[in-house]
């Protein structure tokens, strides 16, 4: 019911744009995955001892391909703030962003408070597999962050970056793994 009283009723859905939000740990208890070896070899895989970590907020609007990022080194409700100014600074003047996000407690409504042009809907609990941001996180994972290891918190903080730009330096690509038929407004 809240999500539906602070929603625009005088927007047309043209002028509506759906983003996807959520946020991620990156950092040196990283992931191991599948390497080239040669037949019959083992080949050694680096893991770290160290708990540093860097947290990336990332959003995609599927229908403009468009992004936003931010690195934290923690989560918490002014971390989210932050991210939905991003969000809210980069909406067109004149149009709405519809964030969808999961249920996790810095998610609340008074993040976008300060932002007439926001509005949050959260998903059902334990939906992971209905926000397609999701499937970023381990896009990034396969492709970029994984059997390797960081210095600190600013070579984390690089690197991920590093590989959050790698990742939207392809818009279609963004447009193909944050789309979903159930999300399609016109």
């Amino acid at each position: 019911m809240e999500t539906i009283l602070h929603t625009p009723g005088h927007l047309p859905l043209e002028r509506i744009d759906v983003w996807f939000q959520d946020e991620a740990r990156f950092g040196q208890q990283n992931q191991t995955t599948r390497l080239w070896a040669a037949t019959g070899s083992r080949p050694r895989a680096v893991k770290q001892q160290q708990f540093e970590y860097g947290y990336l907020f990332g959003a995609a609007c599927p229908e403009n391909g468009k992004t936003e990022a931010l690195i934290t080194p923690c989560v918490n409700k002014e971390a989210m703030t932050l991210h939905m100014e991003q969000i809210s600074k980069a909406t067109e003047l004149g149009r709405h962003a519809v964030v969808i996000m999961d249920g996790a407690g810095w998610h609340t409504f008074n993040t976008v408070q300060p932002f007439n042009n926001v509005t949050l809907i959260k998903l059902p609990p334990y939906s992971p597999e209905l926000n397609p941001i999701e499937q970023v996180w381990s896009w990034l994972r396969q492709h970029c962050l994984s059997n390797r290891t960081f210095k600190g918190y600013e070579d984390i903080v690089e690197q991920v970056s590093k590989a959050w730009n790698k990742f939207i330096s392809v818009p279609e690509r963004v447009r193909k793994m944050c789309s979903r038929d159930w999300v399609k407004l016109t």
